[in-house]
C-alpha cells in the first residue's frame, strides 16, 4: 500500500487523542466504555461510544450501514467506487469516500477525525499492514469478515459500536423476510447448485451447503448440492465456496445452476460453454443469475438475492 506518513502531524493526533488499540500495549489510566475482542485475539479500549466511525474495509461497510452505525468515512473498492448494493445508503448519510482498496491516506484519516477505526484481517480491502499507524489516531478494531456470516459480523459490531439492539433487529426482521419469502414460493423441482463461474484456465468457486449462498437459498426451499471434494481434484478455499478446477464443473449433477455476479441477462457465457454443453441444468434450460452483487453476501445483497427469487419462483 501506498501511505504518505505525516509523523509530525500524527505525534500531534498522539497527544490529543491519547488512544490506545490493544490490551498488550500500557494501560491508558481511564475507564474504557467498551473493550472488544479482535479477531486476532488483542483486546482494543474504546472510551466512548463511537460517533464518528472510518471503515477502511468497503465490504465490512455495508454491514456498518445495516445496523445504522455512524459512519462518516469508508474506503472503496479497487475501482474507488462503493458497492451498488448500499451506495445510495451511503450517499443519503453523507459518507466520505476515501481511499480505494489496496491504497491508504493517512492523512485523509487525519482530516476525518474518526473516534473508532475498523481495520478487516483479510482481502484486498484490508489494511492491516497498517494498524499501528491508524491506532495511533484513534481506537482500531480488527474483524474477521471472511470467517462468519453477515449476521455474525453485525452482532459483532454492534457491540463495539454500542448498535446491539438494532443488530438484532436487523437480524430478526431479515430472518422474518426470509421465512415469509419462503412461504410464497414454489422452488423448482431437483437440487441446485451454486457457481461464480470463470471459464476455463482457472477455479470456478462452487457454493457449499454451509455457506452464506447456501444456506440462504436453503432457507427459502432449494436443495443444494455439495460440490466436489478436494479429493477429487478442487481446493478447499473455506466454508463458502470449493474453488473448483473449471474440467470438475462436469461433475456436478443438479438441474439447476445460480451464478453469482450476473443476473439473468449474464449467463449466456455459461450456456453456450461447449464444454458444459451437457451439464444438467444447461441441459434444463434451468441456470439463472443470483445478482449482480450476489458473489459477496451481506445484508444488502442478500435481500437482493431473496427479491430476485421471489420475482422468479413466486407460487
Amino acid at each position: 500500500m501506498n501511505v504518505r506518513r505525516l509523523w509530525p502531524v500524527m505525534v500531534l493526533a498522539i497527544l490529543i487523542t491519547g488512544c490506545d488499540s490493544t490490551a498488550d500495549e500500557p494501560a491508558v489510566e481511564s475507564a474504557a466504555w467498551r473493550s472488544f475482542e479482535n479477531a486476532d485475539g488483542t483486546v482494543t479500549r474504546i472510551p466512548e461510544k463511537p460517533a464518528r466511525i472510518l471503515s477502511t474495509s468497503v465490504t465490512v461497510t455495508g454491514t456498518l450501514l445495516a445496523i445504522e452505525a455512524p459512519v462518516v468515512a469508508s474506503a472503496a473498492a479497487a475501482d474507488h467506487r462503493f458497492f451498488s448494493q448500499w451506495q445510495p445508503v451511503a450517499e443519503a448519510r453523507g459518507v466520505r469516500k476515501l481511499w480505494a482498496a489496496g491504497s491508504l491516506d493517512l492523512e485523509s484519516v487525519l482530516e476525518v477525525s474518526p473516534d473508532l477505526i475498523v481495520v478487516s484481517t483479510g482481502g484486498a480491502d484490508s489494511a492491516l499492514m497498517h494498524r499501528a499507524d491508524l491506532a495511533s489516531v484513534a481506537p482500531t478494531i480488527v474483524v474477521d469478515y471472511g470467517a462468519q456470516s453477515w449476521q455474525e459480523l453485525a452482532s459483532e459490531l454492534g457491540r463495539a459500536t454500542g448498535r446491539e439492539s438494532q443488530a438484532r433487529q436487523l437480524i430478526t426482521a431479515f430472518d422474518e423476510f426470509v421465512r415469509e419469502a419462503g412461504e410464497r414460493m414454489e422452488p423448482p423441482e431437483g437440487r441446485a447448485n451454486i457457481i461464480s463461474y470463470n471459464g476455463p484456465g482457472i477455479t470456478n468457486p462452487v457454493a457449499t451447503r454451509e455457506g452464506a449462498h447456501g444456506r440462504l437459498l436453503r432457507a427459502l426451499g432449494f436443495r443444494i448440492e455439495q460440490p466436489v471434494s478436494a479429493a477429487a481434484g478442487a481446493e478447499s478455499s473455506d466454508q463458502d465456496f470449493v474453488r473448483t478446477p473449471y474440467e470438475y464443473l462436469t461433475r456436478l449433477e443438479a438441474p439447476i445452476t445460480f451464478l453469482t455476479r450476473v443476473d439473468d441477462s449474464g449467463v449466456d457465457d455459461f450456456l453456450n460453454d461447449p464444454v458444459l454443453a451437457n451439464l444438467p441444468s444447461v441441459q434444463s434450460g434451468q441456470v439463472y443469475g443470483l445478482g449482480k452483487h450476489s458473489f459477496r453476501i451481506d445484508y444488502f445483497s442478500s435481500r437482493e438475492i431473496v427479491d430476485g427469487m421471489l420475482e422468479r419462483f413466486s407460487r
